[in-house]
């Protein structure tokens, strides 16, 4: 199962602390985005990527892309107030039928397996996002004090990629620029339409990079990764 894929790449990470994109930011000597690019560039699945970037980093990215040989990225977008205004700024380029991923660039630990998954569950369903269970127990708290425990079975943790019908994605998209809706994600956009959203089982190595305590984490998988394929 074919698929694109778009990757908001604008943000300046401010929670990050690191002065500039945190995209930018190197792991293991590669900047984040090339990190997150390569699954997609090695996933003979993937058809295409556009990227979403700010426009002070798009020569750059640009220059990033020709030195790792990154050849799959067909388009970028600018990038919008919002990660939201992004992602429609590059959904609203696509005029071809079938199923878009939407990926946070700052996630480079997706495995191709449940990206697979995802693609195959979409184009039987319509809708799929990927996430893992609750660990932690967890509490509704309003005013400083906690109101209930809330049942953790029923809970996940969402990440990305999300996979969407195009057509579906596009009509979410239009109703919630009329109804000036603003999402936490693209499936929040596409469940106001009264459509199902399927969850498949991801990992929790598939951490988004937001604060600094986070790249600690992310050393930790590369590392366990490395060992896996030793």
């Amino acid at each position: 199962m074919t698929y694109q894929v778009i990757l908001p790449a604008a943000g300046q990470g401010k929670r990050m602390r690191a002065g500039k994109n945190k995209l930018l930011l190197e792991l293991n000597e590669m900047p984040v985005l090339i990190h997150t690019l390569k699954v997609f560039e090695g996933d003979e699945a993937c058809t295409g990527i556009i990227l979403a970037t700010h426009p002070q980093d798009e020569e750059e990215f640009r220059a990033l892309l020709k030195k790792y040989l990154i050849t799959k990225v067909i388009n970028l977008v600018p990038g919008g107030e919002e990660r939201q205004h992004s992602i429609y700024n590059a959904l609203k380029t696509i005029e071809t039928n079938g199923i878009i991923l939407v990926h946070d660039a700052a996630r480079p630990f997706i495995r191709k397996g449940h990206i697979h998954r995802l693609t195959e569950t979409a184009e039987e369903t319509g809708a799929a996002i990927i996430g893992v269970p609750a660990k932690d127990t967890m509490k509704r708290v309003q005013d400083g004090a906690v109101v209930e425990t809330v049942e953790r079975s029923s809970l996940w943790a969402v990440q990305t990629p999300q996979a969407f019908r195009i057509s579906l994605l596009k009509e979410a998209y239009e109703k919630a620029e009329r109804d000036y809706f603003l999402g936490t994600d693209d499936s929040s956009l596409v469940e106001r339409l009264n459509v199902p959203v399927t969850i498949v089982e991801g990992d929790y190595d598939n951490i988004k990079l937001t604060t600094p305590e986070d790249l600690y984490f992310a050393e930790a998988i590369l590392k366990k990764r490395e060992k896996e394929f030793c």
